[in-house]
């Protein structure tokens, strides 16, 4: 069984809320010595645990082979069978990020602004460690490296809830860096994960205020919004994604079929691959026969609304799967070979379709008049709008962060791709002279 929203929410015993507050605790002296550290020594420390984990990969794998089987058994689906797939190729390609994200500039210490009051009181507000991060999340064992890489970076400490599915990838992967941590004299208190502890464990993160400074989820709809409900940590909200495409009636067809294809297949389990395509009608009878035909070749069902179920069946499509749309389907982010299209007669209809049922993450415009893409990306109400392009640029690598802590779909500090400087926060210095207030 897969770690769920349901399970993350259950009664956590006084034995087990202790002893991870005093995980937290001792987390939080880790992180209390290593923000005293210099950049240079916070990025020898990730080029070691990078080095370890392409010398000791095969342990990793070895270890996710385990998981992936137990997955496969326990009926796992494809998209996500492809989330927690963690062999050596892709240990290689987060070692790398890893190594990338030492190569960023060190947010602590940045003067976000600053001035010099009347008196001559200088002010400045410069940026901080967060203090003890904890992510829960499902079935990602990428993000075990991720949260390292970007932890030790900014300065932070971590704690983690990577559930059942992946637990003896985590554990394999924790267990190396941990060794480089106390072989470079760190306290290996400074990354530790709360699995042994199971559901009670995520409980007990939600439930440490004053021990646990943020909590960021990462997973699937149910459990991000139990974790906002339940929590009495400040939650960073990372949301599920329930991703569009819309093509206006200016939109280059030729160009759309690639970006939709690459959006929707290249990784079906992934929170930035489109689940629904949204086609303005002067433009519906020209391109939804060639879309249906080429989501067809790739093996993706259509969940067609009335218009669009219309034109498709009567292109009369080989090997393809239409199914008539209900209302449940608008708001259903499917992670799968699955796909919601609808007929609108405006750029306004589109987009009041998306902003309803959107969960803020990404969407994207296809179209040539400029008109249209000022109008979209102006009102469309979400952390990421594409213009032209595929919606599966929605990364932390692609935006040059090296690796990302989610995709943040609120509205305070952090929105969107979360990298390096979202993983701070800011204090204000004061330096005088001896200035008293009159």
């Amino acid at each position: 069984m897969t770690t769920t929203a349901m399970e993350e929410t259950n009664q956590v015993s006084g034995g087990v809320f202790d002893a991870v507050c005093a995980m937290a605790d001792r987390a939080a002296e880790a992180q209390r010595a290593l923000a005293k550290s210099t950049t240079d020594v916070k990025n020898g420390l990730l080029a070691a645990i990078a080095d370890a984990l392409d010398a000791r990969a095969d342990e990793i794998a070895a270890a996710n082979a385990l998981d992936m089987s137990q997955a496969f058994d326990e009926g796992m689906d494809a998209g996500k069978l492809d989330r927690l797939k963690f062999d050596v190729p892709r240990i290689a390609a987060s070692a790398q990020d890893m190594r990338h994200v030492a190569a960023l500039p060190d947010p602590v210490g940045q003067v976000v602004r600053g001035f010099e009051a009347p008196n001559g009181l200088r002010l400045q507000q410069v940026r901080v460690p967060m203090g003890v991060i904890g992510m829960i999340y499902e079935a990602r064992p990428n993000v075990t490296v991720d949260v390292v890489s970007l932890c030790i970076k900014s300065g932070n400490a971590a704690l983690l809830r990577g559930g059942h599915a992946a637990e003896r990838t985590n554990a394999a992967t924790l267990a190396i860096v941990k060794d480089v941590l106390a072989e470079l004299h760190f306290d290996a208190a400074l990354v530790d994960t709360v699995d042994p502890y199971g559901r009670e464990g995520a409980t007990a993160l939600m439930e440490a205020r004053g021990h646990v400074d943020l909590l960021v989820p990462r997973g699937s709809a149910r459990l991000i919004q139990a974790v906002v409900r339940n929590s009495k940590v400040p939650v960073i909200e990372t949301g599920a994604g329930n991703v569009h495409i819309y093509v206006d009636r200016s939109a280059d067809l030729t160009k759309a079929i690639p970006i939709l294809l690459n959006a929707k297949t290249q990784r079906v389990g992934v929170c930035n691959a489109a689940e629904k395509l949204i086609v303005h009608r002067d433009v519906a009878e020209a391109f939804l026969p060639m879309a249906a035909q080429a989501l067809a070749n790739a093996h993706v069902a259509i969940h067609a609304d009335e218009v669009s179920y219309r034109i498709i069946g009567e292109a009369n499509i080989r090997d393809i799967e239409l199914l008539e749309a209900d209302a449940s389907d608008w708001g259903t982010e499917y992670l799968a070979l699955e796909i919601g299209v609808r007929v609108v007669d405006s750029i306004d209809d589109a987009i009041a379709h998306i902003n309803t049922y959107s969960t803020h993450h990404t969407e994207s415009i296809l179209a040539e008049d400029y008109g249209a893409v000022e109008r979209f990306t102006k009102d469309i109400d979400s952390a990421v709008v594409m213009v032209n392009a595929s919606t599966r640029f929605t990364d932390g690598g692609v935006f040059g962060f090296g690796a990302e802590l989610g995709i943040s779909t609120q509205k305070m500090h952090a929105r969107g791709p979360m990298g390096l400087q979202e993983m701070t926060t800011t204090k204000w210095i004061g330096y005088g002279t001896g200035q008293v207030r009159a």
